[in-house]
């Protein structure tokens, strides 16, 4: 029974703890281990930039959760562009992709940086060039690859699998807050922490200039707190150097503008809360695991 936008499996990825739902895979790139394989070493292979310096693995490094700890991206040539590079842990459940969402599957999102100047600065006859491949060949092993990086087994997960002494008494405060008075799971939600949305947080606002549109009006995607607390600097210009001073902007309603979230709204958290929620979104952190289906 095959037609367009079949979703297939041709192998079925094993969730991490906490996980445990399918991943969508689309008909046009099914995933295979020989695929796996050549887009682990195409992630990491820095031919695909422009003077060989940047792989993919650059902006998206393993040992930061597939984050950079930069504020912006930094491309070729030490540029530097205008967001930060996201955590793309578990982007293989995602819908859209990228701060905007401009991107509509992970292998569109495997292009854009290549063939961006200001990042990898690539062409598509040069790649090919280069690796012997055609370029959807490329893309494809690289958004399969991506779809192997999962993160689950945290404290949080072990937690919910039915084991109450995974999480300290602080850190189950920090729940309560996060489900209760913060109200953080109204965009944090599900079990990859994220409703995939799009929200004005104010954000992109500066001294009541709008900064950087986003995917309009000055809304970005709602990032993933699975391994947040490795994931620094946060928001889509890195302007929030800790957790702290995330859940401090979040206490205080945001930036005002005209366009704000209408749920986004001072919280009035006491200093307690606000540690205790800190100390649960640490707990978000447990085992990445990439390159395994």
């Amino acid at each position: 029974m095959n037609g367009p936008g079949l979703m297939v499996f041709a192998l079925v990825l094993r969730p991490p703890l906490g996980l445990d739902v399918y991943m969508p895979v689309t008909e046009a790139n099914p995933l295979t281990r020989a695929k796996i394989v050549l887009g682990r070493k195409l992630f990491f292979d820095k031919r695909l930039s422009r003077d060989e310096t940047l792989a993919c693995a650059s902006c998206h490094d393993p040992k930061l959760a597939f984050s950079d700890g930069r504020k912006v991206a930094r491309g070729i040539g030490g540029q530097e562009g205008n967001r930060s590079a996201p955590a793309i842990v578990n982007r293989g459940y995602g819908r859209t992709f990228f701060w905007d969402g401009r991107a509509k599957s992970l292998e569109q999102q495997a292009l854009e940086p290549i063939l961006n100047p200001k990042e990898l600065g690539m062409t598509v006859p040069e790649v090919e060039r280069r690796t012997g491949l055609k370029i959807g060949e490329v893309t494809g092993a690289l958004a399969s690859f991506v779809r192997t990086i999962r993160s689950g087994d945290s404290k949080f997960d072990r937690y919910i699998a039915g084991k109450p002494r995974a999480l300290t008494e602080i850190e189950k405060a920090g729940l309560a807050v996060f489900r209760g008075t913060a109200r953080c799971d109204n965009c944090h939600a599900g079990p990859n922490f994220t409703n995939e949305g799009f929200h004005n947080t104010g954000v992109a606002f500066r001294d009541g200039t709008l900064l950087d549109t986003g995917a309009g009006e000055g809304k970005f995607k709602v990032p993933t707190l699975r391994e947040v607390a490795r994931t620094a600097p946060y928001m889509h210009d890195g302007s929030l150097a800790t957790l702290e001073d995330v859940v401090d902007f979040y206490n205080r309603g945001g930036n005002k503008n005209p366009g704000l979230d209408k749920d986004l709204r001072p919280l009035h958290l006491t200093s307690n809360e606000k540690r205790v929620l800190v100390a649960f979104l640490n707990s978000l952190s447990g085992r990445v695991i990439e390159g395994e289906p």
